[in-house]
Protein backbone atom coordinates (compact mmCIF):
# COMPACT_ATOMS: atom_id res chain seq x y z
CA UNK A 1 0.00 0.00 0.00
CA UNK A 2 1.73 3.36 -0.71
CA UNK A 3 0.95 6.15 1.85
CA UNK A 4 1.17 9.69 1.16
CA UNK A 5 2.23 11.59 4.88
CA UNK A 6 1.86 15.40 5.76
CA UNK A 7 3.81 16.47 8.98
CA UNK A 8 3.03 19.66 11.34
CA UNK A 9 0.71 21.01 9.55
CA UNK A 10 -0.45 24.01 11.56
CA UNK A 11 -3.65 25.52 11.09
CA UNK A 12 -5.88 28.12 12.79
CA UNK A 13 -9.88 27.32 14.12
CA UNK A 14 -12.17 27.75 16.62
CA UNK A 15 -12.18 24.91 19.22
CA UNK A 16 -13.02 24.17 22.76
CA UNK A 17 -15.53 23.94 25.32
CA UNK A 18 -14.89 27.06 27.10
CA UNK A 19 -16.49 30.24 26.05
CA UNK A 20 -13.16 32.26 24.72
CA UNK A 21 -12.03 29.26 22.92
CA UNK A 22 -15.33 29.41 20.54
CA UNK A 23 -14.59 33.24 20.25
CA UNK A 24 -10.40 33.00 19.56
CA UNK A 25 -8.86 30.92 16.85
CA UNK A 26 -5.87 28.64 17.99
CA UNK A 27 -3.18 26.57 15.95
CA UNK A 28 -3.88 23.38 16.13
CA UNK A 29 -1.13 20.70 14.76
CA UNK A 30 -2.13 18.34 11.99
CA UNK A 31 -0.11 14.70 10.93
CA UNK A 32 -2.02 13.17 8.15
CA UNK A 33 -0.91 9.33 6.69
CA UNK A 34 -3.38 8.66 3.52
CA UNK A 35 -3.56 5.56 1.67
CA UNK A 36 -3.48 5.70 -1.98
CA UNK A 37 -6.79 4.81 -4.18
CA UNK A 38 -4.06 3.48 -6.44
CA UNK A 39 -0.23 3.10 -6.83
CA UNK A 40 -0.93 4.12 -10.67
CA UNK A 41 1.10 7.87 -9.99
CA UNK A 42 4.05 5.39 -9.43
CA UNK A 43 3.97 4.41 -13.12
CA UNK A 44 2.74 7.31 -15.31
CA UNK A 45 4.66 10.66 -12.74
CA UNK A 46 1.57 12.47 -13.82
CA UNK A 47 -0.32 14.48 -11.45
CA UNK A 48 -3.78 13.83 -12.68
CA UNK A 49 -3.17 10.28 -11.41
CA UNK A 50 -1.92 11.69 -7.91
CA UNK A 51 -3.33 13.04 -5.15
CA UNK A 52 -2.62 16.81 -4.88
CA UNK A 53 -0.96 17.88 -1.49
CA UNK A 54 -2.10 21.20 -1.82
CA UNK A 55 -5.65 20.46 -2.78
CA UNK A 56 -6.10 18.33 0.51
CA UNK A 57 -4.60 20.63 2.28
CA UNK A 58 -6.54 23.66 1.17
CA UNK A 59 -9.74 21.99 1.38
CA UNK A 60 -9.31 21.38 5.15
CA UNK A 61 -8.11 24.44 5.92
CA UNK A 62 -11.38 25.58 4.21
CA UNK A 63 -13.34 22.98 6.20
CA UNK A 64 -11.81 23.94 9.74
CA UNK A 65 -11.96 27.73 9.23
CA UNK A 66 -15.89 27.67 8.93
CA UNK A 67 -16.78 24.90 11.91
CA UNK A 68 -16.67 25.14 15.74
CA UNK A 69 -15.10 22.07 17.00
CA UNK A 70 -15.67 21.42 20.92
CA UNK A 71 -13.59 18.44 20.83
CA UNK A 72 -10.19 17.36 18.82
CA UNK A 73 -12.32 14.06 18.40
CA UNK A 74 -14.77 15.34 16.27
CA UNK A 75 -12.36 17.71 14.23
CA UNK A 76 -10.45 14.83 13.87
CA UNK A 77 -13.22 12.65 12.51
CA UNK A 78 -14.21 15.77 10.30
CA UNK A 79 -10.89 15.46 8.92
CA UNK A 80 -11.01 11.97 8.24
CA UNK A 81 -14.43 11.66 6.53
CA UNK A 82 -13.27 14.48 4.42
CA UNK A 83 -10.33 12.23 3.16
CA UNK A 84 -12.64 8.99 2.74
CA UNK A 85 -15.55 10.67 0.67
CA UNK A 86 -13.87 13.85 -1.10
CA UNK A 87 -10.89 12.51 -1.65
CA UNK A 88 -11.78 8.56 -2.20
CA UNK A 89 -8.92 7.39 -0.08
CA UNK A 90 -9.15 3.77 1.82
CA UNK A 91 -7.43 4.60 5.05
CA UNK A 92 -6.37 7.52 7.17
CA UNK A 93 -4.51 8.27 9.95
CA UNK A 94 -5.19 11.44 11.74
CA UNK A 95 -3.39 13.26 14.26
CA UNK A 96 -4.75 16.86 15.85
CA UNK A 97 -3.13 18.38 18.75
CA UNK A 98 -3.41 21.95 20.42
CA UNK A 99 -0.06 23.42 21.01
CA UNK A 100 0.66 24.93 24.39
CA UNK A 101 -2.96 24.06 25.61
CA UNK A 102 -1.59 23.06 29.23
CA UNK A 103 0.90 24.22 31.41
CA UNK A 104 4.24 21.83 30.68
CA UNK A 105 3.11 20.14 27.89
CA UNK A 106 4.07 20.82 24.45
CA UNK A 107 0.81 19.57 22.28
CA UNK A 108 -2.29 17.50 23.78
CA UNK A 109 -4.33 15.56 21.15
CA UNK A 110 -5.61 12.66 19.58
CA UNK A 111 -4.66 9.83 16.81
CA UNK A 112 -7.83 8.02 15.00
CA UNK A 113 -7.58 5.57 12.10
CA UNK A 114 -10.36 5.39 9.76
CA UNK A 115 -11.27 2.71 6.79
CA UNK A 116 -13.65 2.45 3.80
CA UNK A 117 -15.91 -0.63 4.46
CA UNK A 118 -14.60 -3.67 2.78
CA UNK A 119 -10.97 -1.81 3.33
CA UNK A 120 -8.62 -4.58 5.60
CA UNK A 121 -6.65 -2.92 9.02
CA UNK A 122 -4.78 -5.70 8.40
CA UNK A 123 -3.55 -4.74 4.98
CA UNK A 124 -2.73 -1.13 6.65
CA UNK A 125 1.41 0.23 7.21
CA UNK A 126 1.57 -1.28 10.13
CA UNK A 127 1.28 -4.89 8.78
Amino acid sequence: MDIIFLRELKVETLIGVYEWEKRVPQTLQLDMEIALPTSRACQTDDIQDALDYSEIVSHIQNALGSHHFSLLEALAEHIAQILLVDFNVPWVRISAAKINAIRNCQRIGIRIERWKEGFCPAQGPDS
